[in-house]
């Protein structure tokens, strides 16, 4: 099988698509989420918290005397504990979102499932021998 043959036949399968294809949605769908943590949630938390802008939050490691993260950031080394905060945030609100789409998914496959088939009956040689070996045993010969 030549490269090029090999090269489309793994490109074409369905699982290489379908990764593709989430790649492309959850890219979108972060920035989604990016927005809904920064310009919805963050500005509430941080009116809960007397005004404060979460994204501005820093220790300056440099001796930097800004007062916006952007320009300290300019001027050396910053600990940025705010815009972690906002990330942290918006990873758990993605993690959330992503396990009840899941569990959602999965609670429709099982109802697409059709009913497991009952079992077979034990055939009656199975039947038989096994009589025979329970009374050999209440009996007390050897089996």
């Amino acid at each position: 099988m030549s490269f090029t043959s090999e090269f489309k036949e793994f490109a074409l399968k369905g699982s290489v698509m379908d990764l593709a294809v989430g790649v492309i949605i959850g890219g979108a769908f972060g920035k989604i989420v990016d927005s809904l943590v920064g310009d919805v949630i963050m500005p509430i938390v941080g009116k809960v918290f007397g005004g404060l802008d979460f994204s501005n939050h820093f220790i300056p490691l440099a001796g930097q005397t800004a007062t916006v993260l952007e320009e300290a950031r300019k001027q050396g080394a910053v600990l940025a504990y705010g815009n972690f905060i906002t990330v942290a945030l918006n990873f758990i609100i993605l993690a959330f979102i992503i396990f009840v789409m899941v569990k959602q998914i999965n609670r429709l496959k099982r109802a697409e499932l059709p009913p497991p088939a009952p079992p077979a009956p034990t055939p009656e040689d199975v039947l038989l021998l096994r009589e025979i070996r329970d009374a050999l045993a209440r009996t007390g010969k050897p089996g």
